[in-house]
């Protein structure tokens, strides 16, 4: 799959812009606020009906104006396929695939499988859980429906649950059936997204340790530890036994909404000990890892947005990524740079086709 050309209009710093794309890699150039990352956040939006940077969907309507379009048209199985994602002040966001709106963007999560790798990633090491669950979330969803459809389920279910312990505490009443029914279905939905994903852990670890051992030459030993309390007992047994705790704190205080990713250099905590160098080679070799899981388990290369990564990286680590562009190990890249000389430089020494885009 690779995008052939996308419009925007209204997007961000955009009025109105069209970009034809190489196949093989496209490169923005340009002074820092000129807009480079937000071509890729708009390539971003028509893969997961999202902004990646700013999760308020109206703060991406530009200045002054009452919408946003954004219409993208990709090859696919030698098939043309648009994309049009949409959206008018006071109204839900439209996502449409060959003129047919999708009644659940969920619907379209893996149709155009893509990684992006960007400064902002940093968020995974000094964020809380919720940011390290969405990203093991996104990555199994891209490759099963069934689980994004469950994962809406158990936080559905959750919401209500949550509801009904407000409810108990303000009327000073309590229903052990009513709560039972809520805990039956939070136990089936939740032992089955906890399987899948440590069925994703496993899988996903020896390839994020291979990566991280290319970029780094093998001089650092790092960890991925899957952290939730389903390791050691069934959710149904857990939701009983912090029942008292659920009821002091109206909510839900277990299950697997409160599951992390632990990031570790040497059985410790990244965040705290790793520098700025090792956290950031902790990331990229995650998202890496990211994008062969993807490529490995769809049959079909992802494309990859690469945000401002040459400025964050030292030359040794640029060229090992060069060398996997040589390799064929990526399809269709898109890069931001601040520097069109040194970016050209490099992506000449690919030996692949290549578009320039001074913004």
């Amino acid at each position: 799959m690779y995008l052939k050309k996308i419009s925007l209009f209204n997007y961000k710093n955009f009025s109105e812009a069209n970009f034809d794309f190489d196949t093989k890699i496209n490169c923005f150039v340009g002074k820092n606020g000129v807009g480079k990352t937000n071509v890729l956040d708009a390539i971003y939006h028509l893969s997961y009906g999202k902004s990646y940077f700013n999760p308020l969907a109206v703060q991406n309507i530009k200045h002054g104006e009452e919408f946003f379009v954004i219409d993208g048209e990709f090859e696919k199985s030698e098939r043309v396929e648009q994309i049009v994602c949409s959206l008018k002040k006071g109204q839900k966001k439209i996502l449409k695939r060959n003129s047919k709106q999708y009644e659940k963007f969920s619907d379209h999560i893996g149709f155009v499988p893509l990684v992006i790798i960007s400064p902002a990633d940093r968020d995974l090491i000094v964020e809380g859980s919720e940011t390290r669950r969405k990203f093991m979330d996104s990555v199994i969803s891209q490759l099963d429906s069934n689980y994004l459809q469950q994962l809406i389920q158990y936080q559905k279910i959750i919401s209500q649950r949550n509801a009904l312990l407000k409810y108990f505490a303000l009327n000073h009443v309590f229903e052990t059936d009513t709560l039972n029914i809520y805990n039956e279905q939070l136990n089936s939905l939740g032992q089955s997204i906890f399987e899948k994903r440590k069925s994703f852990i496993a899988d996903f670890i020896p390839i994020f340790n291979k990566h991280h051992q290319t970029i780094t030459d093998s001089n650092e030993t790092v960890q991925l530890v899957y952290e939730s309390n389903l390791h050691e007992k069934d959710l149904l047994t857990l939701l009983q036994e912090n029942i008292n705790k659920d009821r002091i704190l109206h909510y839900t205080s277990v299950g697997i909404h409160k599951d992390d990713l632990s990031f570790e250099i040497d059985h410790f905590s990244i965040k705290k000990f790793g520098s700025q160098g090792q956290q950031k080679s902790f990331l990229i070799a995650l998202k890496l890892a990211q994008f062969e899981f993807v490529k490995k388990q769809s049959g079909e290369n992802p494309i990859l947005l690469f945000d401002d990564i040459f400025d964050k990286l030292d030359e040794s680590r640029v060229e090992k990524i060069v060398e996997m562009v040589n390799n064929e190990t990526f399809g269709q890249l898109f890069i931001s740079d601040t520097h069109p000389e040194r970016t050209e430089a490099i992506i000449k020494s690919t030996h692949q086709s290549y578009k320039m885009f001074n913004l």
